[in-house]
């Protein structure tokens, strides 16, 4: 049950924010576009019942995340939201009505046994919970210049897919580090009896920079919806979480993969991934699911 609760877990919040990402783009695309970054967007997006709606999904993503992390490795658990470009798109084409092209039931499925194939290869290990803030200090500040970089570029591109895939790459990172310091603010929630609990979890610095981030990413988000098609940002979004997560559990919490022979699977993995990924960001795929 050690890996079987997380991974659920995890698969539960990959398919809200799945839902969470269609809903929100809809909604993103009701109200005016703006040139640069919008702080006013956030309150034009409230007075529609469907955004309204993907942030209950967004919670919903949240609350699963944050049970995963607590009880299984980053490793594990942020690669599986590759599942959300997938998901998405079935999910957008399902909304929509629309006929499931033949291409893209064959990229869902490159990606998800690619995915199978790589984790079983990796099998994550490890759940190192204190993390040292000396490690913590160099990590928050490349992945605060990567987030500057990608949003200045994006937001200085005219709506497209090259804007949607930077401020996509942007997210992913807020992403992957909201993750990160989830894990250790939770599991200090989870540790009860031994100097844990409400007090700890309320007054570790960690449960207030995961929030920050975590704000971040949803402006970012929304920008991204906005300033261009669902299969621009989406791969970004989510082949970029996955991989930092990955990184972030192997630097900050000492997780373990497999190494020698295991590593063929996981780049065949790797492989099938970005092959479905790609088919799946195919304008003729995409345009099935709006």
């Amino acid at each position: 049950m050690g890996v079987v609760l997380p991974v659920l877990l995890a698969l539960f919040a990959a398919l809200s924010n799945a839902l969470a990402t269609v809903l929100q783009r809809r909604a993103a695309l009701t109200v005016p576009q703006s040139a640069g970054f919008r702080f006013g967007l956030i309150r034009d997006l409230l007075r529609r019942p469907v955004w309204v709606a993907g942030i209950l999904a967004v919670i919903a993503a949240g609350a699963g995340q944050a049970f995963a992390l607590a009880t299984g490795p980053l490793a594990l658990v942020q690669p599986l939201f590759v599942l959300e470009l997938p998901l998405a798109l079935l999910i957008a084409s399902l909304l929509g009505r629309r006929r499931l092209p033949r291409a893209l039931w064959l990229a869902v499925a490159a990606v998800v046994g690619g995915l199978g194939l790589a984790l079983v290869g990796a099998s994550p290990e490890g759940n190192l919970t204190d993390v040292p803030l000396d490690r913590w200090i160099p990590a928050l500040v490349g992945g605060a210049a990567a987030v500057a970089v990608l949003a200045v570029t994006g937001l200085r591109r005219p709506p497209g897919r090259a804007r949607a895939c930077c401020l996509g790459a942007a997210t992913a990172v807020c992403y992957a580090f909201t993750a990160a310091l989830m894990k250790s603010a939770v599991v200090r929630l989870g540790d009860g009896g031994d100097g844990g609990g409400i007090v700890a979890f309320l007054t570790a610095w960690q449960t207030y920079a995961f929030v920050a981030t975590g704000i971040c990413a949803l402006l970012l988000l929304e920008h991204a919806m906005q300033g261009g098609p669902l299969v621009a940002s989406q791969p970004a979004l989510t082949l970029g979480d996955a991989t930092l997560g990955i990184a972030l559990g192997v630097l900050l919490y000492e997780e373990h993969v497999r190494a020698g022979w295991w590593l063929l699977p996981q780049l065949l993995g790797l492989a099938l991934i970005a092959a479905g990924i790609l088919a799946l960001s195919r304008p003729e795929v995409g345009a099935e699911a709006p």
